[in-house]
């Protein structure tokens, strides 16, 4: 089954924090206009979110960093990323264009759907509730915090692209390395502090 990679969008804010005046900030916000290229996103292979007006690349966004880096967020049919980039600390949010509101939203989970093969997404309660089957309803909060949950990783780590020779070459480089036993000793001890707990 192929999915979707390329949705239009309605609006595209990029919040920008004013240097120039303490504590004011504003958005820069692009709306779909008839005499102006549509605006669209496009996640590829490589992992980024491209944001497009036309052929000019108004935005990148990584989707393969640590989960601390990016936080995504649905809203009805509106996506909002928070991440780091450069060290910088970005937001833009995002409403995806459809014939109606019903529509929207469709296209806004197609795109989470996507998302989520690079990242976790949250969704706000009530919109959680409507997707979700009673089977794959949330478990307890204690249940989570006391580990008897399944965490899952994204898609994109489920899957090894590493053919047989691949990773006996890589092996061989991690051996030559000097500094690796020290480095697997290190792993192991981390491992063993882990299933202690």
């Amino acid at each position: 089954m192929t999915t979707k990679n390329t949705w239009k969008l309605k609006r595209y804010g990029r919040f920008i924090p004013d240097s120039d005046v303490k504590g004011s900030t504003s958005w820069k916000v692009y709306e779909k206009h008839e005499k102006k290229p549509e605006l669209l996103i496009t996640i590829v292979e490589a992992g980024y979110l491209l944001v497009l007006q036309g052929k000019e690349c108004l935005d990148t966004i990584p989707l393969l960093c640590v989960a601390d880096a990016l936080k995504v967020h649905q809203k009805l049919d509106n996506l909002m990323f928070r991440f780091t980039l450069k060290g910088e600390g970005r937001m833009v949010r995002m409403q995806f264009d459809g014939r109606s509101r019903a529509e929207a939203l469709q296209e806004c989970s197609s795109a989470v759907e996507k998302l989520r093969e690079y990242t976790t997404v949250s969704q706000d309660d009530a919109l959680q509730a409507a997707n979700q089957s009673p089977a794959d309803a949330p478990a307890p909060a204690t249940q989570h915090f006391l580990g008897e949950t399944v965490v899952r990783l994204p898609e994109v780590y489920r899957h090894s692209y590493f053919t047989q020779g691949d990773l006996e070459l890589i092996l061989r480089i991690c051996l030559l390395d000097p500094s690796f036993p020290a480095f697997v000793e290190k792993v192991e001890t981390e491992l063993r502090k882990l299933l202690e707990e």
